[in-house]
Formats: structure tokens, C-alpha cells, sequence
């Protein structure tokens, strides 16, 4: 009814705002958010294409990330088989020592005393240190301490003091050094 009062040009300038208004919310609700998204995801691509990339290239050389991760878990292995067999810390210090006697018996030295220290844990691994005091002549202590070194277990030694027994004939030396052997707790058998 309204519509029959209004002379032409004022339906032609109602209309004109109606639809200026559906241009105005058309724009304000569906063009301008479906633009901000379409920035977003624009955004997005390059980041998204370099995850791409990535990943095509891990999967091109699969076979090379396997053989590498088979390599390191031999080399894992090889280790593991290195460390002290047992998982109780005061049973592998008897072995730490007696693989220590054997190397100072087979090098010549003479064992003058050995004591045992507390384990200390490095992450996964627990070193099981003693305290060793060999004398004997510089040539046989450097063949323990070679012997050490390519020992069936992995023992390092963590300090080495040097002592002269007599003055007056420097020939014999007494040697205190502390070796330790590793374990993985809970992994060894008893």
C-alpha cells in the first residue's frame, strides 16, 4: 500500500537503497570473509608446499633413512654387547675388577690394592667406577692401559695418578687409576 503513494522516482530512490543495502551486507557477509580466507589459505600454501616437499623427499629415500637406521642399530647392538653383563651394580663392580686383575695379571703389573666406588648414572647408562692401585715399570703400565683400551667390555679410565715408589730408582711406578664399566640397569642378565 505504501508502494500506490509513492510517486515513481521515490520507489526508483527506495529500490536504489534496498539494493544498495543487499550490495553493502552481500559485501560486508559473504565477499569480504570469503577474500580474508582466501588470504589465509594463500598464506598457508607456501608453508604447506615445503611440508610437501619434505615429506616426498623422506619417502623418495626411504630406503636410504632404513639402511641408515638398520646401520645404527647394529652399531647400537655392538655397543650393548660391550656393556657389563649384569644389571646389579655390585655384581658388575666384581666384574669391572676381575676383568681389570686379568689385564694387570696378562700386562705384568703387580695389583696392590682396589676399591670400589658408588655408581653414577649418565641417562640411560650406569657407570660402575673402581679404584685400582697397579705398580710396575713404565712399559707395562702402558701395556695395561692398551690392554684397557681393547678390552671385550667397555671400560674408560676416568683418572690416572702417577707415582714414582723410590726416588732413588725411578724404574717401578704406582699407578691409581679408576675404571669404569657401563651398564643399562634392569637390561643385563643376572
Amino acid at each position: 500500500m505504501i508502494g500506490a503513494n509513492l510517486s515513481r522516482r521515490e520507489r526508483l530512490i527506495i529500490g536504489a537503497g534496498a539494493l544498495a543495502l543487499v550490495l553493502v551486507a552481500g559485501w560486508g557477509l559473504v565477499v569480504a570473509p570469503l577474500i580474508d580466507r582466501s588470504r589465509a589459505t594463500s598464506e598457508l600454501v607456501p608453508g604447506r608446499q615445503e611440508v610437501l616437499a619434505r615429506r616426498q623427499d623422506l619417502l623418495a629415500r626411504r630406503r636410504d633413512v632404513q639402511a641408515e637406521l638398520e646401520a645404527t642399530t647394529a652399531r647400537i647392538d655392538a655397543f650393548s654387547e660391550r656393556l657389563l653383563a649384569s644389571a646389579v651394580p655390585s655384581v658388575a663392580a666384581s666384574e669391572v675388577s676381575k676383568i681389570a686383575k686379568d689385564i694387570a695379571a696378562q700386562s705384568s703389573a703387580e695389583v696392590r690394592s682396589e676399591r670400589i666406588l658408588p655408581p653414577v648414572e649418565h641417562g640411560e647408562l650406569l657407570e660402575i667406577p673402581i679404584e685400582i692401585a697397579v705398580s710396575g715399570e713404565v712399559r707395562q703400565l702402558v701395556d695395561l692401559l692398551s690392554r684397557l683400551e681393547v678390552a671385550p667390555k667397555l671400560l674408560t679410565v676416568q683418572d690416572l695418578r702417577v707415582r714414582v715408589v723410590n726416588v732413588s730408582q725411578p724404574r717401578e711406578l704406582l699407578v691409581t687409576l679408576t675404571v669404569s664399566g657401563y651398564l643399562r640397569p634392569g637390561k643385563g642378565k643376572t
